[in-house]
This record gives C-alpha cells, sequence and structure tokens, in this order.
C-alpha cells in the first residue's frame, strides 16, 4: 500500500479548495458520509428562580476515530418543547473531552462539580488558558440556537485516534449545563447576570468569602443558589434537558485536522525567561464587570464599554472558523492580527419575539467567520488583539469576552502551497 504523508493530503486539499476543484469536496460526500445523531443530558429539575450548574459525565457521544463537523444544543422540556430563555436562560453549556480506564466500572455520576477519580485525564484543547480553563472542545451560551457551528469540508476536528489514547484507557466526554429559571424572579436581568444581591450570597459554592466590591457573576449563582422571586410567586419545579446534536464523519487522511483555541479578553498573560527559555503565563479571569457610563456619554449615545487584551500566538496557521461569545449588552467582538488585520469580527443578534430562539432582550444568535481558506493566516508568535466591546448604558455584571477559533496548522509543504 503507498504512504501519504497527510502534509500533502493538506496541501492538496488547500490547493482544490482554493481553484475551486469539486474533486475533493465530491470524493468526501461520496465516500465519507456525515452522520448525525441526537442525544440528551441527564435529567436537572428547576423551580423558579432557581440554578443547576452541572457536571455530567460519560455522556452519550459518538465513538471510534471521527472527525467532528458540527455540535448544537438547547434546553428543552420532558417532551421535546424548546425552552425560551425567559423562562431557562441558558448561561452556558460546554462538552469537554477526558481519558479514563476501561477497567472503572462506575463512570457516571449525579452532576457533582468534579467526578474524583485518579483514573481521569482531561485533554484539553489546544489553549491558550491556564491549566484546564477554558479547554472545551465546543460551548456556547444563551446564542446557541441561532450561532453556526458547522465545519467545512475538508477540515474536521479529530478524535479518538488509537496513537493519542493510552492503552487500557478510552475516550470520554463531560458536559457542563449552567442554567437559570427566571420564572416569576424580580429582576430577569439582575439574575441571568448573576447579582450578588439577588441570590443572597456571601460565599462562593467552595465556602470562600466573596470579596465586597465583586457585585455579580457566577461565583453568586452556583449550583442550587435561588435568584429572588416576586412576593408571593409560586410555580411549579420542570424537569429539563439539554438535547444536543452531534454530526461528524469516519476519520480518514484527506480530513485536515483542525486545532481548537479559546481566547479570553480578561487574560493577563505574563512572560517570564527562565534558563529553558521564555514562559508566558496565562491568567484567564473567564468574567469582567461593566461600568454604567457617565449621564454625558449616555446623552451623546457613546455609551460603548472597550476591552481589550493581546496575546502571542505560539504556534499558527490558516483560520478555518471563528465566533466570540458575549452576555447581553454586548455588541460584538472582533480578533486582530499583529498588523491591524481583522482575523474575524462576530457580532450579536438579539431576539425581537417571545419563541424560543427569538427571545426579545436576548441575545440569540452569534455572526460567525467562514474565511476562504488559506485567507487568514496566523504566523507563529504572532501577537493577536481580542476587543469585546458592550453597551454600558447600563452597568453589566459577571459578562465575558471569549473568542473560539479553529485553526489548521502549517507545516512545510502546506506553507509552500499556501502562500503561492
Amino acid at each position: 500500500m503507498w504512504f501519504v504523508p497527510r502534509e500533502f493530503h493538506f496541501s492538496v486539499a488547500i490547493l482544490l479548495l482554493l481553484f475551486g476543484s469539486p474533486c475533493l469536496s465530491s470524493f468526501l460526500n461520496a465516500e465519507n458520509k456525515i452522520k448525525s445523531a441526537v442525544f440528551l443530558s441527564p435529567k436537572f429539575e428547576l423551580g423558579p428562580g432557581s440554578v443547576i450548574n452541572k457536571e455530567y459525565y460519560d455522556i452519550d457521544f459518538p465513538r471510534g476515530h471521527i472527525a467532528l463537523k458540527s455540535f448544537n444544543a438547547e434546553v428543552v422540556d420532558e417532551v421535546g418543547n424548546p425552552i425560551p430563555l425567559h423562562e431557562t436562560y441558558l448561561h452556558h453549556w460546554g462538552v469537554g473531552r477526558y481519558h479514563q480506564s476501561k477497567h472503572v466500572t462506575h463512570t457516571r455520576n449525579d452532576g457533582k462539580r468534579m467526578l474524583q477519580s485518579s483514573n481521569i485525564v482531561k485533554v484539553r484543547n489546544s489553549g491558550i488558558c491556564q491549566g484546564n480553563t477554558l479547554g472545551q472542545y465546543f460551548g456556547i451560551g444563551s446564542e446557541t440556537r441561532g450561532t453556526a457551528t458547522d465545519i467545512p469540508d475538508p477540515f474536521g476536528i479529530e478524535i479518538g485516534n488509537p496513537a493519542e489514547v493510552s492503552e487500557g484507557s478510552e475516550d470520554k466526554w463531560v458536559l457542563n449545563v449552567h442554567a437559570i429559571d427566571t420564572r416569576g424572579v424580580e429582576d430577569k436581568l439582575g439574575c441571568t447576570e448573576c447579582k450578588c444581591e439577588l441570590y443572597n450570597v456571601t460565599v462562593d459554592e467552595y465556602g470562600r468569602s466573596i470579596r465586597p466590591d465583586y457585585k455579580g457573576g457566577w461565583l453568586c449563582c452556583y449550583d442550587c443558589t435561588q435568584c429572588k422571586l416576586k412576593e408571593g410567586f409560586e410555580g411549579p419545579k420542570r424537569s429539563l434537558y439539554l438535547r444536543y446534536t452531534v454530526k461528524w464523519v469516519d476519520w480518514d487522511d484527506f480530513i485536515v485536522p483542525l486545532k481548537i483555541y479559546v481566547i479570553d479578553v480578561t487574560d493577563s498573560m505574563k512572560q517570564s525567561d527562565n534558563s529553558k527559555g521564555t514562559n508566558f503565563d496565562h491568567d484567564c479571569k473567564i468574567e469582567y464587570q461593566v461600568e454604567s457610563c457617565s449621564t454625558d456619554h449616555r446623552e451623546e449615545n457613546g455609551c460603548v464599554h472597550v476591552k481589550r487584551t493581546s496575546l502571542p500566538f505560539q504556534t499558527g496557521g490558516y483560520v478555518i472558523y471563528g465566533v466570540a461569545h458575549q452576555h447581553s449588552g454586548g455588541i460584538g467582538s472582533t480578533l486582530y492580527g499583529q498588523d491591524g488585520r481583522v482575523i474575524c469580527s462576530s457580532k450579536p443578534s438579539y431576539g425581537n419575539g417571545s419563541e424560543a430562539g427569538n427571545e426579545v432582550g436576548y441575545i440569540v444568535g452569534m455572526s460567525t467567520c467562514y474565511p476562504k481558506p488559506g485567507s487568514i493566516k496566523i504566523i507563529d508568535g504572532e501577537t493577536l488583539t481580542l476587543e469585546s466591546n458592550y453597551n454600558n448604558s447600563q452597568e453589566h455584571t459577571g459578562v465575558m469576552g471569549f473568542f473560539y477559533l479553529l485553526v489548521a496548522e502549517h507545516s512545510t509543504r502546506s506553507s509552500f502551497f499556501m502562500d503561492k
């Protein structure tokens, strides 16, 4: 059998795309059909004003050596009806990967924050935050129904490669769901922004005191907390699920693997030098507060809060997909290259109705970037600048400013063809 290096396949794939040839896509459509499956998370119960923030290990997920092509999710009730955000606010969901010994008999848990086991090895994305922070493979929030996640051919996220899983272990997946039931609450926006005064908490989920100047965020709306209800309001608990749809194809050498990067605008990276070279110590804080603007700015319609961070991108490549994640009040994020060029700009769309997927006042989608393959290149070590913008005509707490990128790493051969 002939052996053809993966770098060659990558180069040929990009060339065919650049010259508009249907050959490769025809090959993929004929030989590597996209498969799709719909799954349900474990059931969770929410009553008016209540919160769940749980991790479910060993969730149902496609198995084998495959390439992921998309992942979509939404909250539904017991009969499959989509639940609107003004009833159950999906703060965020995330899907992570881990390896676990095949000899473990009990692999699922009850949604506790961490499955304590020495047999678990987390397999995070390619970066760039510290430790396992923002290490998910997929994950967004309220915008989930209206945000495209499809990965174009010939690209895919490779998982289940036997060479990457140690003997005696297997690939598994963990799902984090953070949802807030806002039926009957006194202040819907305040509850979804996790304002501490509405949750009546002074310590976080680990019993540590919350600093006095912390007005709101995930430290105050952890699992089993309760947001303040209107006086006299009563409502039933209901059983809900996160319904998620996964698309994938069986792996073959014509698929170009992608790396996943999540960049956080709160990352205050520090650089240090030692005997082994330069270290980049990232410090992604995940959330931040947006103070309200002055009366003068409000009258001039100039109430825009801008937050930026600049970070080196250690290993570059070609950008295949990009999207931002923001909360209510967000007006868009842009990722810039070192020379000021726009790598990707992503803006929210807000709903104007009451039905699920079009809820007025909520972010129901984020625009995505699908640059022509080979047109957007990040060089090794290039400093990128992420800018996250919010309307601050009013205060916002616990907001986020992430940027999710899928990158095809360049090699000597692929770079030769791409740069022509």
